[in-house]
């Protein structure tokens, strides 16, 4: 019942601004850095993490930890975190589950989603595929954010694109930092120059017609 609570509590928040919020998701594999991207760029007072828990044995032998020994904790449903552009527009980020699991929920939660950042780990790239075709498949627009943990090797983005078979022209590839504020802001801001330019292609091809 409190997380339910909770959750109802943020659609009233939500439907109570002037300015339309600008929603977008964060999305990728299990434990690549989604729930630090959000709580490092959002409002400290309006970070939500709605169901995070302990890792369990249990679990551990469902989400396999390969790459990943340092995790001891997932979520089981959404992170949520606000900021506010400088034109006061409030934007309000979606966390999604990264586990094949939650895969039914992804509909849901991306409804109305003006995009999306897909946070890639290069010790378990092909856990990004599955992130890649749902928003491929909606034609939602994204960007592939490559998170540099400790101790992992360096990639250009190029090698990134190639690996995952991406177009540069079409979707931006950056690497970054999840636990770095500035760095989340530029992936932030990549994406809403991308979802902009797509918006204004969609409107040139349209007047053409």
């Amino acid at each position: 019942m409190q997380h339910w609570n909770t959750y109802r509590g943020f659609w009233t928040v939500l439907n109570s601004f002037e300015r339309p919020p600008v929603k977008l998701v964060i999305a990728g594999g299990y434990g690549c850095g989604k729930t630090t991207l959000i709580k490092s760029v959002a409002d400290p007072d309006r970070y939500v993490r709605l169901t995070d828990e302990p890792i369990t044995d249990a679990s551990a032998s469902v989400d396999a930890l390969t790459g990943v020994p340092e995790k001891t904790t997932t979520t089981v449903s959404i992170d949520f975190g606000r900021i506010n552009l400088s034109n006061g527009t409030p934007l309000f980020l979606f966390g999604m589950p990264g586990q094949s699991r939650f895969w039914s929920v992804w509909d849901d939660h991306t409804h109305g989603a003006f995009g999306a950042v897909v946070v890639a780990d290069t010790r378990r790239l092909d856990d990004c595929f599955s992130s890649l075709d749902f928003y491929e498949d909606r034609n939602i627009p994204y960007v592939v954010a490559v998170n540099e943990f400790d101790g992992t090797k360096r990639y250009q983005p190029e090698d990134i694109a190639n690996a995952l078979q991406i177009d540069t022209a079409k979707v931006p590839v950056i690497n970054f930092d999840a636990r770095r504020r500035a760095d989340v802001k530029d992936v932030l801001a990549r994406l809403l120059e991308h979802v902009m330019k797509q918006m204004a292609s969609q409107q040139t091809v349209g007047a053409g017609q």
